[in-house]
């Protein structure tokens, strides 16, 4: 969306094409674009790639991959079929690539680009500065995905982003190499925000073009400016009033804090948890934040009358499985309502990474890097099914401590993966059910869509039918995808 504000604000045209799609290559055709872009993604890189060669078989384009993967694995551009790659923050590169390219010119010194012409030897441009105010962006476009997919459109819950960077140095998180490894900045560079004034002018917007009920704010810490804080919540109920949900940063909350955001209308407070064991959290997670801090912050939440939530993870490198059950129990204490948990994944070129290779235990090959972070442990740990079936165990357990013994005596049997894994995502969708009551009463809304069963099963119907649509189009992309390298062996494989 800020791409596009930014392409368009330029005087070119941008738009945006979400699969499966019965009808994307003539779309594509019929766009005819000079330039197809791609945010990438470890674990999800592997499938781009392959569409990408797939679309220069048939179309006459520039391709030019952004996001996390490429920017810490850029020897992916000596791949022919990708043209270019784009470092770090792309508004600038990818508006100055569309003047060269409308000029005639050479595009190839643009800062923020890497480019390899021989196949061989990888060409990475210096990059520009960091974007200071994040207002001079302008609001993002976001007809750009809500065209191209409605239902994003039509949904009540947006969205919105107000943060770049983060000041922590957690060793799973993209933030502290992209802060250190790719741009060697400091905090007072790196951790911007954008001023409530621009906030509340972007929800404004929004409300003003499409339906809007929620906000959904995604920022890595909603709290990290007491004083910016304090603005938001004093004007947010005045000039928007809506209900609104946040994450919070243990080590940087205060009660005074949920007692503003309560009376600005945030009805769901997220906190990372990550770990119990205090060596885990911050020797080798680098969290910085002590046991005492995320019980006060949570009891502070619940105290408030707002819905708690936790940020955890399972299968640290060097931890145990009573490590885990730990964390379990830590949720417990705190009476979470809403604990979401992943699995470790060790990115390249994060800390987490490092630590893994030092034990020996790091992921072997990228290219089998799994796309969902909430499916298996890619490192090689003790008792990694255990730690698998716990994870789908994990939301249920916290809310259901009887079972306890019950999981325990399932944890290692690799049978029942796929029961547990039905079982962890219908009663995800029943949290997330919970969470739409409240926001719904918040907003008055009491009619028979919104009793619990009824919106809980609309809800699981609607997302049947999206994930069997998207696993029937993946199918039929991959297999033409296929088609065009038979030869190769990880296609090969993978297909065996």
């Amino acid at each position: 969306m800020y791409l596009s504000r930014a392409v368009k604000d330029a005087g070119h045209q941008m738009e945006a094409l979400c699969l499966p799609d019965p009808l994307w290559l003539k779309k594509i055709s019929v766009y005819d674009p000079d330039v197809i872009t791609w945010s990438v993604m470890t674990g999800n890189h592997t499938p781009i790639f392959d569409l990408n060669k797939l679309l220069k078989t048939k179309f006459d384009f520039i391709s030019i991959m952004g996001g996390p993967h490429v920017t810490f694995v850029p020897d992916c551009v000596t791949d022919p079929s990708i043209d270019a790659l784009c470092i770090g923050e792309g508004e600038g590169a990818i508006v100055e690539l569309l003047d060269t390219l409308e000029r005639g010119e050479d595009w190839r010194g643009i800062q923020n680009i890497a480019y390899c012409d021989d196949g061989e030897t990888i060409v990475k441009n210096p990059l520009r500065p960091l974007i200071k105010d994040l207002d001079t962006l302008g609001i993002p476009d976001r007809s750009v995905i809500y065209d191209a997919q409605p239902l994003y459109r039509d949904s009540g819950r947006k969205v919105i982003v107000t943060q770049r960077g983060c000041p922590m140095l957690c060793s799973f998180c993209f933030h502290h190499a992209w802060k250190k490894k790719v741009y060697g900045a400091r905090n007072n560079d790196y951790v911007r925000k954008c001023s409530v004034d621009h906030v509340i002018a972007e929800v404004n917007s929004i409300r003003e073009q499409y339906p809007l009920d929620f906000v959904h704010f995604l920022d890595d810490i909603f709290n990290i400016d007491s004083k910016w804080l304090e603005e938001f919540c004093e004007r947010w109920p005045k000039e928007v009033g809506l209900p609104f949900d946040v994450i919070l940063m243990a080590n940087m909350t205060k009660e005074v804090h949920i007692e503003q955001l309560k009376a600005a209308g945030c009805i769901y407070a997220r906190i990372a948890f990550e770990a119990a064991n205090d060596y885990i959290r911050n020797t080798i997670y680098r969290k910085n934040t002590g046991r005492q801090q995320l019980i006060d912050s949570a009891s502070w939440i619940k105290k408030h009358g707002i819905r708690l939530g936790s940020l955890n993870m399972l299968g640290a490198p060097g931890g145990t499985l009573e490590d885990d059950f730990e964390t379990v129990r830590l949720n417990i204490e705190c009476e979470v309502d809403h604990p979401l948990c992943s699995i470790v994944q060790p990115y390249p070129e994060f800390e987490l990474n490092e630590i893994t290779e030092g034990l020996g235990i790091a992921v072997a090959d990228y290219e089998n890097f799994p796309a969902n972070f909430n499916r298996e442990a890619t490192i090689f740990v003790d008792d990694k099914q255990a730690i698998e079936n716990l994870h789908k165990w994990f939301p249920i357990l916290v809310r259901f401590p009887w079972l306890m013994p019950v999981a325990k005596k399932t944890l290692r049997f690799r049978g029942l993966r796929y029961p547990l894994l039905w079982s962890y995502m219908l009663f995800s969708e029943w949290l997330v059910t919970e969470q739409n009551r409240l926001y719904n009463h918040s907003r008055g809304k009491r009619g028979v869509a919104q009793w619990t069963w009824v919106d809980f099963s609309v809800r699981v119907v609607k997302k049947g039918v999206v994930r069997m649509v998207g696993l029937v189009g993946a199918k039929v992309v991959h297999r033409m995808a296929t088609r065009l390298q038979m030869g190769d062996e990880r296609v090969v494989a993978h297909m065996d």
